[in-house]
């Protein structure tokens, strides 16, 4: 019998207990977990399925615009269309797809200050102080003072990324400002032992300086090994297109490229680790050091393009940034058309963030339509000579890091064909660990992952990948991750033991719930109280303000990218409100009422609801911010 769902015959004492216990679970305190194999439902009202079993006293009538009439569109949430407007319908269902003309424009100071004037306040002693070599014919503010007062009055309270490391990199354009100036002797305050301390802690890997950047972009920047393999794959592809027999002359031309196997290189560990899958515009550094103090072991960031990475493009390259907490648990993924670009991608990558990567991720399910039309992503799966060409070129390429691939059943959903591929990289033996999204492209999010095809693609590697080792001894058996639809600790553990993958990559679940992996680990439901949920916000904003900084462009991009966040965690129904368990992630719910109006707001889809919670950490809402939802299906 379900334990969180009494019988009618229950002591009047047991059901009260039982009941109490559900409406205030804490951390700590939490009914006994209810097996995934068979819930039995006991109450007034049976299971409805696709709709989330909410007590009816807390089942508000639905109204315009309610929780009950949105749609929760995950194609758009992958940009599984490029167009504005869903693919499958032409965009006639104006709520689904992407917000495609966003402005997202930051706004800049009234008074422009001298760069020299600005350094001079950021210096620790007077003999250092820099002098504006223009002098009175500067076209910017010498006046300290005049700077200060223009700016916008001060946010309250004391300044949260000088709270944690002791200075402020934002320096005088901070919104904290008067937390740590010297007025009178106008300079910027520097807590030298705290900023020590937390030195390490809390530097990032792989910010690129401005040089390299501009040798990228001006392609001098020098590929040493990437040349070289790419010269022997174009020979190895001309070979097998005219299928002719090499001539001595090919044979002297002939460019031997090393081959680097799985067991060469740092070692990759997988089993039973929490790991936050790669996720578009949501799976930004704040938010994995959020997931990290959450109880993730391994984080991976926005899937990368292979030729803006080449070309030196900021942007792209500020997706392959980390944390120092996720030194070594951390992995970059990328994607390409094409074996070259993959190729000098990993080299740069390599050399560049190198220190703390645990792996470099080639993805091949990837279904937006510009990248597979382009020949990347899940268009790779339909080319398996192409995307071992690739594998084997990345290997070459990235020294000691450990290649990993991403795939999905297939392309379509007739015709799966992981476990070919699944078998093609296990006999090259250059992939350290295979993730299966148990979806195929057509398929998108229409339907539940495949689970059962999963656990058969498991069975494959780890059968292959032994023979494999035994056969050669620089191979190892490549770890086999599944993913889809994880979004209880009995989906995991149900993965784990019955479907027989090492691990489970975890996506939309830990945007919705992101204590996911803290109730993997407990094996039970914990009832995260409205208070405990504004305080992960509150983490990740101040997070945020020590990524992108603490003055109005930072404060723009954390308080956007937490609305970004909040189009997902909005969507979850507190356990304490439910009927019946487990809870499940594409149930819809009703229109329903918190237990208090925190939780109420929290539960808000409404986005300027998630602008007002940002104003409890980030300060009122200025002139330069504008946010519209980058989903349809958030807005109204």
């Amino acid at each position: 019998m379900d334990s969180a769902n009494p019988s009618p015959n229950s002591p009047p004492s047991k059901k009260i207990k039982l009941n109490d216990a559900l409406v205030n679970l804490t951390a700590t305190e939490v009914p006994a977990p209810v097996p995934v194999a068979a819930p039995v439902a006991s109450g007034p009202r049976p299971r409805q399925p696709g709709v989330a079993p909410i007590k009816p006293e807390y089942l508000l009538p639905n109204e315009p615009n309610s929780r009950a009439n949105v749609v929760f569109d995950d194609d758009a949430a992958e940009q599984a269309s490029s167009k504005d407007g869903d693919s499958k319908n032409n965009g006639k269902n104006k709520k689904r797809g992407q917000n495609k003309n966003r402005r997202l424009h930051q706004g800049r100071d009234t008074v422009s200050l001298c760069e020299f004037i600005k350094l001079a306040a950021e210096v620790a002693t007077p003999k250092a102080t820099p002098t504006c070599p223009y002098g009175a014919g500067c076209k910017y503010e010498h006046d300290l003072s005049v700077y200060v007062a223009a700016k916008p009055v001060d946010l309250d309270g004391v300044c949260p990324v000088f709270s944690v490391i002791g200075w402020c990199p934002s320096g005088l354009k901070c919104r904290w400002l008067g937390s740590h100036f010297d007025s009178i002797n106008q300079k910027l305050v520097i807590n030298d032992t705290k900023r020590a301390a937390t030195k390490d802690i809390s530097s990032e890997n792989g910010r690129l300086n401005g040089q390299v950047l501009n040798d990228l972009q001006r392609k001098k920047y020098v590929f040493e090994k990437s040349d070289e393999i790419v010269k022997y794959l174009d020979k190895v592809i001309d070979f097998n297109q005219e299928k002719r027999q090499a001539t001595k002359d090919s044979m002297a031309q002939h460019v031997e490229v090393p081959i680097y196997f799985a067991a060469e290189k740092k070692r990759l560990d997988l089993r039973g680790k929490y790991i936050v899958s790669p996720l578009t515009t949501v799976g930004n550094l704040p938010y994995r050091r959020l997931m990290r103090t959450l109880g993730a072991n391994h984080t991976y960031g926005e899937m990368a393009l292979s030729l803006p990475l080449i070309q030196g493009q900021k942007s792209e390259w500020a997706l392959t940034r980390s944390h120092a907490e996720e030194n070594n648990a951390f992995g970059v993924q990328i994607t390409a058309g094409k074996h070259w670009q993959a190729i000098k991608a990993t080299e740069a990558i390599s050399d560049l963030v190198g220190g703390g990567l645990a792996e470099i991720n080639l993805n091949c399910g990837c279904p937006i339509d510009l990248v597979y039309r382009a020949g990347a992503g899940s268009a790779l799966m339909d080319n398996a000579g192409k995307l071992a060409r690739i594998v084997r070129g990345m290997s070459a390429a990235s020294g000691d890091i450990p290649i990993t691939v991403k795939i999905r059943t297939g392309t379509k959903d007739s015709n799966p064909t992981a476990i070919s591929l699944a078998n093609r990289l296990i006999n090259d033996g250059q992939t350290a660990a295979i993730t299966l999204h148990g979806r195929s492209r057509q398929q998108r999010y229409s339907k539940s992952a495949d689970w059962n095809y999963i656990g058969e693609v498991a069975k494959t590697v780890k059968e292959l990948g032994q023979a494999k080792v035994e056969e050669d001894s620089r191979a190892v058996r490549p770890w086999v991750v599944g993913n889809g639809d994880c979004y209880t600790w009995e989906d995991w553990h149900n993965a784990v033991d019955n479907h027989g993958v090492d691990s489970v990559m975890v996506a939309r679940g830990a945007l919705i719930k992101p204590w996911i992996f803290e109730e993997i680990d407990s094996k039970q439901y914990i009832d995260k109280s409205a208070t405990e949920r504004l305080e992960y916000i509150k983490q990740y904003c101040n997070f945020g303000l020590e990524h992108w900084g603490s003055d109005e462009y930072g404060i723009n991009q954390t308080r956007r990218f937490l609305c970004e966040f909040m189009s997902f965690t909005h969507r979850y129904v507190p356990i304490g409100l439910l009927e019946y368990m487990p809870p499940k992630m594409n149930d819809r719910p009703g229109n329903w009422k918190g237990r208090n109006e925190l939780e109420t707001l929290l539960g808000s889809n409404d986005y300027k609801d998630w602008v007002k919670i940002s104003e409890m950490f980030l300060g009122p809402v200025g002139d330069g911010f504008d946010f519209k939802p980058k989903h349809k299906s958030n807005a109204f």
